[in-house]
């Protein structure tokens, strides 16, 4: 089979290294970064143009296009696979509006009964205003659109909620927020391939998204992650696929957009249940390196079977009795304004972990800082313990001008505490 991957993070070096563990699997990425590179061809093309990527699929014979971030989908690159009959994985850009827009999303859940926060809508900043009032801090705050996981403000300073729903609803045309009550309890990701009416759920993970220890600084993209969750209540992935996963693909269908590829949900398990932060219609980042490094079943299967709508027929996923943890380094001065360009030394010598590359590049020879988020070093161990020593030996290894990464990620896990941001 062959397989191009679409995407140049971390999660789509992540999603190629995984499929080359199946047999008689070819795969190609475009793309892609300087550590994909160096596992796989890669192609520079722009991953939202869906002619190009179509063009591309074809020259290469693919049987299977895996489409990894989430512009490519709400920009229909699906779409235009789909139409020149060539299998994708990955949601419809009618169907991606799950995660493209956040209000429908709500309205998506209000109709399938799916327990969500409750949200108001606001399209000016007196709306906004009356909303933050209405729910009162802690303040939850999210830009409607797509934003790279750094469109949501979560804080106790009514300015800091105002000022960002303010730049959001002003940022363009038809900006606008979903403010929302806050929900309390621990967060978990759980991921759930569906080819629109089979639903296959994968590991549950944990991750980590402001920039600093203990929960502090900005928001980010996720600065680390780890499955699975030892303190996760009995019977919570088959709850969440019966309340939340399946009702939500019966719903899409129901509307006329069905749902193939992959549905995320983030969830809070509140004092109140558990409840939808928000949806998104892709692998997440960095869960999807913590997940696919426990996945023992083949990945090219799955991933097939979603594309061509025989989920059903495939048998149990299977699991690697271990724990997994991801640690992200990043660059200078990210979230907010990342320095590029420093030389990063050491990868050749990470030994008991794997480097998935994000933000590189090759500069004649020298790997180099092109992102915020750089590199995701990612590690297994008989329990969360190991697998964080695996993981920070691995980082320690390498170095960056400016670098900076978490050292508390899966820290509370390990010692037997539930993580609550």
């Amino acid at each position: 089979m062959k397989i191009l991957v679409i995407g140049s993070g971390a999660r789509e070096h992540a999603l190629v290294r995984t499929l080359q563990r199946d047999s008689g699997v070819e795969v190609s990425c475009a793309p892609g970064n300087a550590g994909i590179a160096q596992d796989a061809p890669t192609y520079p093309i722009n991953a939202t143009d869906g002619p190009a990527v179509v063009a591309l699929a074809k020259e290469l014979a693919a049987d299977l296009v895996v489409i990894g971030p989430e512009a490519p989908l709400v920009a229909g690159v699906s779409d235009d696979l789909r139409a020149a009959g060539i299998p994708v994985f990955g949601p419809s850009s009618a169907a991606a509006q799950l995660e493209g827009s956040k209000a429908f999303a709500k309205q998506v859940m209000n109709d399938a009964g799916v327990p969500t926060a409750r949200a108001h809508l606001c399209t000016t900043v007196d709306q906004a205003a009356a909303a933050l009032d209405d729910f009162g801090p802690t303040y939850v705050v999210k830009d409607d659109g797509l934003a790279a996981g750094k469109g949501v403000v979560v804080t106790d300073d009514r300015q800091a909620a105002l000022d960002h729903a303010q730049a959001c609803i002003e940022g363009r045309p038809d900006g606008a927020v979903v403010i929302e009550e806050f929900l309390d309890g621990p967060e978990v990701s759980l991921f759930g391939v569906t080819d629109g009416t089979t639903v296959v759920p994968l590991s549950p993970a944990q991750d980590f998204k402001r920039v600093a220890n203990n929960d502090l600084g900005p928001n980010t993209g996720g600065m680390g992650a780890y499955t699975p969750l030892p303190w996760a209540p009995a019977g919570l992935t088959e709850e969440v696929v019966a309340k939340v996963l399946q009702p939500t693909v019966d719903e899409m269908a129901e509307r006329g957009t069905p749902f193939s590829g992959l549905l995320y949900a983030g969830l809070a398990l509140t004092s109140r249940g558990t409840r939808v932060i928000e949806f998104n219609a892709r692998f997440g980042d960095p869960e999807t390196q913590v997940v696919l490094t426990r996945l023992d079943s083949p990945l090219s299967e799955l991933l097939f079977a979603s594309a061509t709508g025989t989920l059903a027929s495939l048998p149990e996923l299977k699991w690697k009795n271990e724990s997994v943890v991801t640690v992200v380094m990043a660059a200078e001065g990210y979230p907010e304004s990342p320095v590029t360009g420093a030389v990063i030394t050491g990868l050749n010598d990470v030994t008991d972990a794997t480097v998935f590359h994000a933000g590189t590049r090759n500069n004649d020879g020298d790997i180099v800082v092109s992102g915020g988020r750089v590199l995701t070093v990612t590690a297994s161990g008989a329990d969360l313990h190991e697998a964080r020593a695996n993981a920070y030996n691995g980082v320690n290894h390498i170095k960056f001008s400016g670098e900076h990464h978490r050292t508390d990620i899966a820290e509370r896990a390990a010692n037997g505490e539930v993580h609550v941001p």
